[in-house]
């Protein structure tokens, strides 16, 4: 089985081997002044691990994870993090660093640099930890990132790269990926295939019915840039709730 479902957002539903890995899950309607443009997210169903980039609301969901959470399912987040998930009922749960390598559910797990802020909160003061990628099966998942050389590091060794081009307001904010920098990095690592995520799902909630014009758009516009920076890669956009069988996928 080789199947990817975008659920909205950074959460991602990865199907390799007998493996079923949930990328940065929020499954609520709203996060915090942040809500759901599109319909509900459906449910995962079992998991044999949760992939934790980084401990933004948006990624780290505590109700969310509360969700998913079970004696069988394994949580793999940022070292010195999991505080975070006190009192859930995770069967494992495994801090990383880039570098590192693990085991989940039968399927190597090899974490990877992402170039993001890793602090939970916006403050100066606050701790800082390291934002990750996930590589697993040729299967990249970038986490929240910004662009940097180092990427080309991962070249022959993706197939498929989940890649975020944008956030849930008018403009996707530093140490981000945009349209543009998102291709620009599918130039660097030359993946097959690409899916952009991280894009069309919330929205500010005092953004009007008029502001859902701005969801598409990311998507169309990384579409444009990867043919023209990235040719030797096909772009796949899935709405969310979408999935892409990579069985036929060629």
């Amino acid at each position: 089985m080789r199947r990817i479902t975008w659920l909205g957002h950074a959460t991602v539903l990865i199907e390799v081997g007998a493996a079923r890995l949930l990328t940065d899950p929020v499954l609520r309607g709203r996060v915090a002044y942040i809500r759901r443009a599109v319909p509900p997210a459906p449910d995962p169903g079992r998991l044999d691990g949760v992939l934790i980039s980084h401990l933004h609301h948006d990624h780290l969901d505590r109700p969310s994870l509360r969700r998913v959470a079970g004696s069988g399912v394994a949580a793999v987040l940022p070292s010195g993090a999991a505080r975070l998930l006190s009192g859930m009922r995770f069967g494992g749960v495994h801090e990383v660093r880039p570098g590192d390598a693990l085991d989940v559910g039968g399927t190597r797990i090899e974490v990877v640099p992402a170039w993001h802020d890793g602090r939970r909160l916006p403050f100066p003061r606050a701790k800082v930890h390291d934002a990750l990628g996930f590589v697993t099966e040729g299967v990249w998942f970038a986490g929240d990132t910004d662009l940097h050389e180092d990427m080309e590091a991962l070249r022959g060794r993706v197939d498929v790269a989940l890649l975020p081009i944008w956030g849930w307001g008018p403009s996707p904010g530093p140490g981000h990926l945009d349209p543009e920098t998102a291709a620009r990095a599918v130039a660097l690592v030359q993946p097959r295939i690409a899916i952009p995520i991280h894009w069309g799902t919330f929205l500010p909630i005092v953004f009007t019915r008029r502001h859902r014009r701005l969801l598409p758009q990311p998507a169309e516009r990384f579409v444009t840039h990867v043919a023209a920076l990235a040719p030797g890669t096909r772009v796949e956009v899935l709405p969310p709730g979408g999935s892409l069988d990579l069985r036929g996928s060629s």
